[in-house]
C-alpha cells in the first residue's frame, strides 16, 4: 500500500477550507507551488483527482469531498494525540519539589510557591506534617524541604531561610479568668495547663515551644498533647488549657470561644524556617528561598508604604 504522508493530509484539509492556493499556503508557511506539489502527491498516492482548478476557481472533486469528509476525524484524532504527548513529556521534564508544612502557610509563601512554578517550571507537592513532628519527614526523605517552626540542630539539617519573627501569645478559653485582661505576665504561665505539640520532636524543639518554667523558675504544667493547631484550639475552647500561638495564626483562626492574650515578659519570638537536608541541597530549593525572601521583602515595603 504506498504510504500517504501527513502534510499531505493537513494540506488538502486547510486547502478544502480555503479553497484558495495562496490563501493555504500562506497558512502553511510554504510557496504556493509546494501546496501543489502536495495536493499532486496525495492524488498520485490515493489514484484519483481530489481537487478540481482552473485559472479562476478552485473546488474539490466528488472522490476530493468524500476523502475529506472520510479523513478529517482520523486527522483531527492525530493531532490531539500528538498534543497529549508533548504535554506528558513536558509534564515529566517538570522539576518537583515536594515541602512539608504544619499549621497553615503566609499568603508571602504560597505567592513565592507560585512563581518558583510559573517562573522556574518547577511543579509543588504539598503535605501537612504532624506539629510535633517537624523533622522526622526530612530525614526519612519524604519531603524534599518543610516550613517549620525554629530552633533547628539537627547536623543533617539546614535553614536556607528564615521568616520574621513574630510575636508568640497565649490563647485561652473566653471564659477563663485570665481573658478579660487583654495580657498576661509571662510568670501566670505557671497557673495554667499548657498544651504542647505531641511527636518525636527532640526535646530542645519541644522546650521552645512550651518551657519548663517561667523566667523566674516557676514550673509550667503541661500534661496534654495535641498534633494539630485544630485541635488545640478545641481544646483551649473547651477547658481549662492554654496554648501558645505565634501572631499571625490568630489572625486567621478567629473564633468567639477562644481569646488571645499578649505575654509581657517572655522574649522569645517565634520564627518559622524553610529547612532542608544538607545532602540534598539543590538550585530549587535554593531558588525557592530566594522567592521567599524577595517576597517578605516586599511585603515589608507595602507594609511601611502604608503606614505613612
Amino acid at each position: 500500500m504506498n504510504q500517504v504522508h501527513v502534510q499531505e493530509i493537513e494540506c488538502l484539509l486547510v486547502l478544502a477550507e480555503e479553497l484558495h492556493f495562496g490563501r493555504t499556503a500562506e497558512r502553511l508557511g510554504c510557496s504556493q507551488s509546494r501546496v501543489s506539489q502536495l495536493v499532486a502527491g496525495l492524488e498520485r498516492r490515493v489514484g484519483v483527482r481530489l481537487v478540481d482548478r482552473t485559472s479562476r476557481s478552485v473546488a474539490l472533486s466528488r472522490f476530493g469531498a468524500q476523502f475529506v469528509e472520510d479523513v478529517r476525524p482520523a486527522y483531527q484524532a492525530l493531532s490531539r494525540v500528538i498534543v497529549q504527548a508533548r504535554e506528558r513529556a513536558r509534564s515529566r521534564t517538570l522539576s518537583q519539589l515536594r515541602i512539608g508544612f504544619h499549621g497553615s502557610l503566609y499568603e508571602e509563601v504560597t505567592e513565592a510557591f507560585r512563581r518558583l512554578r510559573i517562573d522556574h517550571d518547577v511543579a509543588l507537592v504539598l503535605s501537612e506534617i504532624p506539629l510535633g513532628s517537624p523533622f522526622t519527614a526530612l530525614l526519612d526523605g519524604r519531603v524534599d524541604a518543610a516550613v517549620v517552626e525554629l530552633p533547628v540542630n539537627e547536623p543533617a539539617l539546614t535553614t536556607g531561610f528564615r521568616f520574621p519573627p513574630q510575636d508568640r501569645l497565649l490563647a485561652v478559653a473566653a471564659w477563663h479568668p485570665l481573658a478579660g485582661s487583654g495580657r498576661v505576665h509571662v510568670e501566670e504561665l505557671a497557673t495554667l495547663d499548657v498544651l504542647h505539640p505531641r511527636g518525636d520532636a527532640p526535646d530542645y524543639w519541644r522546650a521552645a515551644r512550651v518551657p519548663h518554667t517561667t523566667p523566674g523558675g516557676a514550673p509550667i504544667r503541661s500534661t496534654t498533647g495535641i498534633t494539630t493547631v485544630e485541635e488545640g484550639l478545641a481544646l483551649v475552647a473547651a477547658g481549662d488549657h492554654g496554648m501558645l500561638v505565634c501572631r499571625p495564626l490568630t489572625e486567621r483562626a478567629t473564633r468567639g470561644d477562644v481569646r488571645y492574650l499578649g505575654i509581657d515578659g517572655l522574649d522569645e519570638a517565634s520564627q518559622m524556617g524553610l529547612v532542608w537536608r544538607k545532602d540534598r541541597e539543590s538550585w530549587q530549593l535554593t531558588t525557592l528561598a530566594g522567592l521567599l525572601d524577595a517576597e517578605f521583602v516586599r511585603s515589608v515595603d507595602a507594609t511601611k508604604r502604608i503606614a505613612v
